[in-house]
């Protein structure tokens, strides 16, 4: 079904992004996932291209262009490549916005440039050992002493843990203030008390750099509080829905990308003297998937019309994040099973497809969360 969402100038950025794929990342897919790391570089690379800071303003390197569709395209393609490449999306769709729409002039001037330029990754810390959906639970604490905050608490699962440079750090800054007493702050690449855990040995998305960060009475300057003092949960809520909506879009792309490579190889592969897809199981297994396909684009492309026309809601974003996501994995299943012996081994896209979309139903919110904000919202 013909999408409608996009506009010329978004499928310029999407061939922006292809070539960015094809002759930065490509080559370097065997080394990274080898290494466990994508290089630093490769943001850099990124940031050439234009990829990283679009939605940022002008006068800071970005390209000034504030339109979601931007976001979605790049997250659709790199989904498409499905190999080793930089956590872009995580850049633009979840860390930039807090950038974006928190930060002072001050810190726009000393943080924006570089982020821009992807000479400086970002990462936000949530998620800790005993508080992964339940972001009440949190315990890594921060306390006021003079101009400084004094850090302390472990974080886990933090995508670009390894590389980042800029750590949005959601700490507790008044122990009784509940949900007013969380607030964020910036914690800096080299910053005294600052370590870096092992990075986690993961099931699938290997070169993708998730790790342990900790904090042992980290001073943080009072002016890299990010937002306002005891508004930081209020600031999560407000960008979760985009993150949501971008894993949501991945899940898909990526899902999409698996179910060409199966239309493929069913037409290829034959069995018992003819194509296995012409099998009346396999013709109806891909007709099904197509169409759960087609229906779950146009929702998504739905939403990025609501987030341009500033109408996106927390519930409608929760919808297409659990749907989509359980959609996703729904489709590599089926289409690792249709290749048959071949989809479990590695040389087939299939097989890291299969460990790779698992964790989409997990991150930026669990499937049970989802569900919990969208029965809320029914008065449930």
């Amino acid at each position: 079904m013909k999408r409608l969402v996009f506009e010329t100038e978004h499928e310029q950025l999407r061939e922006t992004a292809k070539q960015f794929l094809e002759k930065e990342c490509l080559p370097n897919v065997e080394k990274w996932e080898a290494n466990r790391l994508v290089d630093r570089e490769a943001y850099v690379a990124a940031g050439n291209y234009g990829l990283i800071g679009f939605n940022m303003p002008e006068e800071y390197g970005g390209g000034g262009v504030d339109d979601f569709r931007f976001n979605a395209v790049i997250v659709e393609e790199f989904a498409k490549f499905g190999l080793a490449c930089p956590g872009i999306s995580l850049q633009n769709d979840i860390v930039g916005p807090y950038f974006k729409n928190l930060a002072t002039k001050e810190q726009l001037d000393r943080w924006m440039p570089g982020f821009a330029s992807g000479e400086l990754i970002g990462a936000i810390a949530m998620s800790e050992p005993g508080a992964g959906s339940d972001l009440a639970g949190i315990r890594t604490t921060a306390v006021r002493d003079g101009d400084d905050w004094i850090v302390n608490g472990s974080k886990t699962f933090i995508s670009a843990g390894i590389n980042s440079d800029l750590v949005v750090v959601v700490a507790r800054t008044d122990p009784e203030a509940g949900h007013k007493g969380f607030s964020l702050l910036v914690v800096e690449r080299d910053m005294e008390g600052f370590t870096r855990g092992r990075k986690l040995d993961k099931m699938g998305q290997h070169a993708a750099d998730t790790s342990e960060l900790n904090f042992e009475d980290v001073r943080v300057p009072a002016a890299n509080l990010l937002g306002k003092e005891g508004r930081g949960f209020y600031h999560l809520m407000e960008n979760l829905p985009s993150e949501r909506l971008s894993i949501a879009i991945a899940g898909v792309a990526g899902a999409r990308a698996t179910f060409d490579e199966t239309l493929q190889y069913v037409k290829d592969r034959k069995a018992f003297g003819q194509p296995i897809g012409s099998f009346q199981n396999s013709r109806f297994v891909m007709a099904e998937l197509e169409t759960e396909l087609d229906i779950a684009e146009q929702y998504v492309d739905r939403c990025l019309q609501a987030v341009v026309d500033g109408e996106l809601t927390a519930v409608e974003a929760a919808k297409a994040k659990w749907w989509c996501t359980e959609l996703g994995k729904k489709v590599v299943d089926q289409c690792l099973q249709l290749h048959g012996g071949y989809g479990y081994m590695n040389e087939y896209r299939v097989a890291k497809d299969y460990v790779d979309v698992r964790i989409q139903t997990i991150y930026g919110g669990t499937t049970e969360i989802m569900k919990e904000i969208i029965g809320r919202d029914l008065g449930l």
